[in-house]
């Protein structure tokens, strides 16, 4: 039996039918991965970064890889046992209970739904400073009319892009690099190779790691996603698994690299002029104008195109399985008869981020979508926990219960550390999901009509 009778098979015995094309690679997982996550994002987010953690920024970066990557091994568990597509939502909801998985998918909507919008409104937020002939709003029709053609027209014209971009990222990182690292070698304004980027014990404390980590780990976000294409994966089941801790692992040494030379290239992190484009002043410090036009150019591309093209895919696919389980409302498992995707979702979430855009700030869409992230990961590394040890009665006591909890503690210390404005929006976004699953499971006496979960595993 081939790779791709064999995932299909995994899908229908599930009770679902196989309607999206499959067609993506271990490889093309790899590259959505870090498309999603995108390799130069300390860039967008630099000054806050460096500057909540009293100069140790690689410190930070470290801190939540290490929180991440043991839940991307969770998602790996997961994905193997369950090969369908809806990722936390549908691991959460067959691995320990239906109401605590949409929940799970409810609250990762805040991160799906609400980054494309960030990404847009940050990029033509800059593209505006630079060309302030064209209006925000102008900027924002432009980036989401671009990816809702891409993604409709099929998860392999958003490989291809996804491809080229990486390049255009790939290329900027390297040039970057090497001139951060001439400009030190050569002892220029003083600077040098220090061990301060890294960790400072005059100015370490377990606050200052938690904040700064809480600020960080939005440039993890993503890694998560390669789950929702586990039904256009032609792979056996271990490949989303793979892609998914893989694309983590490559993603943080690019930010470790790239924040660490930044830091000892421009070692008085506290006097940008404007920490919210820190970086470009970094930039243009060590490579002149060129370079830092190329940073600005690469940066919104990588943002407003790359990574939300790759959100709004992951988005479409986790409202296509919950409108599927009829969880949601039933328009949004439409696929399209041509391209084999899910139009409608992909429809309605360009449609929200385009008016999210417009009513909330940049400010407030960063806190809302850690907050939303980190919940439904710590779902998930207590549901491996959960369906292995409790209903399997697995003796792996390493990888089905250690290494899941070890993350769920990381995840737990950020997750406390998030600011009072952080919680009250995101307890108002929980209460309305209950609502919403109450009214669903006809005040929760009845199991969606769309479930399967006496199916085969």
């Amino acid at each position: 039996m081939s790779k791709m009778v064999a995932s299909d098979a995994s899908v229908e015995q599930f009770g679902y039918k196989q309607e999206l094309k499959r067609s993506l690679s271990f490889w093309d997982l790899l590259v959505y991965g870090l498309i999603f996550m995108v390799p130069i994002a300390p860039m967008g987010i630099y000054g806050q970064v460096v500057q909540t953690a009293n100069g140790m920024v690689v410190f930070a970066y470290f801190i939540g890889l290490v929180g991440m990557i043991f839940t991307a091994f969770s998602y790996f568990k997961m994905s193997e046992v369950f090969p369908v597509a809806g990722s936390a939502y549908t691991y959460v909801q067959r691995g320990w209970n239906p109401y605590v998985g949409f929940i799970a998918g409810w609250m990762i909507l805040l991160d799906y739904i609400l980054v494309p919008a960030l990404l847009y409104l940050v990029s033509a937020s800059w593209l505006t400073q630079l060309l302030p002939a064209i209006p925000t709003w102008g900027w924002l029709i432009i980036f989401i009319g671009i990816n809702t053609i891409v993604n409709i027209r099929g998860i392999e014209m958003t490989n291809r892009a996804n491809w080229a971009i990486l390049i255009l990222e790939v290329i900027t990182f390297v040039l970057f690099c090497i001139m951060a690292f001439l400009f030190v070698a050569h002892g220029k304004d003083g600077t040098a190779f220090t061990a301060a980027p890294i960790i400072n014990p005059a100015k370490f404390n377990m606050g200052m790691v938690g904040a700064a980590t809480s600020v960080a780990v939005l440039s993890f976000l993503g890694f998560d996603g390669i789950s929702t294409l586990s039904e256009e994966t032609a792979g056996g089941r271990s490949t989303v698994g793979k892609a998914t801790v893989w694309s983590l692992i490559v993603v943080a040494v690019f930010f470790m690299i790239l924040t660490y030379l930044a830091a000892v290239a421009y070692p008085n992190y506290m006097s940008f002029p404007d920490p919210n484009v820190a970086f470009y002043f970094v930039a243009e410090k060590v490579g002149g104008t060129w370079l830092k036009l190329l940073t600005l150019v690469a940066t919104v591309v990588a943002w407003g195109i790359a990574d939300a093209l790759a959100a709004q895919a992951a988005i479409s696919r986790l409202l296509y399985s919950m409108g599927r389980d009829k969880m949601l409302p039933g328009f949004l498992s439409k696929v399209h008869p041509k391209f084999q995707t899910p139009y409608a979702s992909t429809l309605l979430v360009a449609v929200i981020s385009f008016v999210v855009s417009f009513v909330m700030s940049i400010d407030n869409l960063s806190r809302l979508v850690n907050f939303g992230a980190l919940t439904t990961f710590m779902a998930l590394n207590l549901t491996v926990m959960i369906y292995f040890v409790g209903k399997k009665k697995s003796k792996r006591w390493w990888s089905h219960l250690v290494m899941p909890l070890i993350g769920f503690a990381v995840l737990l210390y950020v997750w406390v550390n998030f600011d009072r404005i952080t919680f009250i929006l995101g307890a108002s976004w929980f209460v309305l999901g209950m609502i919403v699953l109450a009214v669903s499971t006809k005040g929760f006496r009845a199991m969606p009509k769309g479930l399967h979960l006496d199916s085969a595993e």
